[in-house]
């Protein structure tokens, strides 16, 4: 009975040095900070832009991208504008209507 939890322990920490490895590998090979800038087209009503716009920002939050987020008025309504401003000022995020400096 003891050879079996001896090879369950070894077992386990054999995963558990192989995962610290892969862990430390994984560190070195990510990227140092190199922001880029995600673009989200917005037309009509803004159907889906919410929806992109949390799954971008899940991503930036996790830590597996950096950078900045843009909604990009494509053709935007009334209610699809008030979303993309709604969500630019709750989350941080740049909405290009508003900026009028841009190329």
């Amino acid at each position: 009975m003891g050879s079996i939890f001896e090879l369950i322990a070894a077992l386990l920490a054999a995963f558990g040095l192989v995962s610290l490895g892969w862990l430390a590998i994984g560190a070195l090979l990510l990227p140092a900070v190199c922001p880029a800038r995600m673009v989200v087209e917005a037309k009509g009503s803004g159907d889906g832009l919410e929806q992109s716009v949390k799954a971008i920002l899940w991503l930036r939050r996790t830590g597996l991208w950096w950078g900045d987020v843009v909604i990009e008025d494509c053709g935007l309504d009334r209610e699809g504008v008030a979303l993309a401003r709604a969500l630019a000022d709750q989350n941080g995020v740049e909405f290009s209507a508003d900026d009028f400096d841009r190329i």
